[in-house]
């Protein structure tokens, strides 16, 4: 789809219903969301499954859309420009990140969240080491050059494999998942942006869920080797007002290809909840930098 100053952002849909959108994670491109939750949600939902800025199919203005805040931003006026209204937003790691700062944002916006395995603390991690240097002006394209001709060939399947522990991927994600796309060059420099603009967004969006009144049931398996969704997911809902948490139990990271029923479950709530309120959330404080 046409995007706005020019920029596309790429999507896949399915269903009729109230709207829904699925937004992927680090690594992963829409096909992601698409291959586990959109033909549950399409029952009864209209699923919209967007690539996010710089990932799969859609373009990114480098620098200048990396960060959560920058993304939802982009991403509501994608909702917009489809006719979407008050969808409830679906995310996935970094994509449930996203999904909760466009809950912020645009609080009227928003019918609800299902966020599962967010990042919500700016903590050290493994994105940085092997990521982050790729973000840096002017070096950073040779370090991705040389990172793309030496050590992504085994560096990827190793990471897309700890990804699904301690459960092993699905055929349908062996055989249905564009992994080239994922990993090409491009893609692996945004994250190490969206790394390093982490440190500078999660602390907003922190700041300001308090006050955020959208419901929102953040899920996460109790064995996720990626994200502690104790520090993370569980603490953020505990300060959220409309906030719940659900947790998973003997689910790793990936844990929305094993438990799509229960997050179907959560969606059909949260829509039931955001027609009762209507559009009652109006601003919240957000402090994130954004872009038009």
């Amino acid at each position: 789809m046409e995007a706005d100053e020019g920029l596309d952002l790429a999507w896949a849909e399915a269903g009729q219903g109230p709207p829904v959108v699925l937004l992927h994670g680090t690594l992963t491109t829409l096909e992601d969301m698409t291959i586990s939750l959109a033909e549950r949600l399409g029952r009864s939902h209209r699923v919209i499954a967007f690539d996010r800025p710089g990932f799969g199919r859609s373009t990114v203005r480098r620098f200048l859309d990396a960060g959560v805040g920058r993304q939802g931003e982009r991403l509501h006026r994608a909702i917009a420009s489809l006719g979407l209204e008050r969808p409830v937003i679906v995310g996935h790691s970094f994509g449930a990140s996203v999904a909760l700062a466009m809950a912020v944002q645009e609080p009227s916006r928003v019918a609800g969240v299902v966020a599962i395995a967010p990042l919500v603390l700016p903590e050290p991690r493994l994105e940085h080491m092997i990521f982050g240097p790729r973000a840096a002006p002017f070096a950073g394209e040779l370090v991705q050059a040389g990172a793309r001709a030496t050590t992504d060939r085994a560096l990827l399947p190793l990471l897309w494999r700890a990804m699904w522990l301690p459960q092993v991927m699905p055929e349908s994600v062996r055989t249905g998942f564009p992994f080239a796309l994922a990993g090409r060059s491009g893609s692996a420099c945004r994250i190490g942006e969206d790394a390093m603009a982490a440190a500078f967004d999660l602390p907003a969006l922190v700041g300001a869920a308090g006050t955020c009144p959208v419901p929102v049931c953040i899920m996460g398996g109790d064995r996720d080797l990626v994200v502690n969704n104790g520090s993370n997911g569980r603490a953020l809902a505990a300060v959220m007002p409309g906030g719940t948490f659900v947790d998973l139990p003997g689910l790793g990271h990936m844990a929305h290809h094993f438990a799509a029923d229960r997050i179907a479950g959560e969606v059909e709530r949260l829509t039931r909840e955001g027609a009762t309120a209507g559009g009652r959330g109006l601003a919240a404080a957000w402090s994130g930098e954004g872009s038009s």
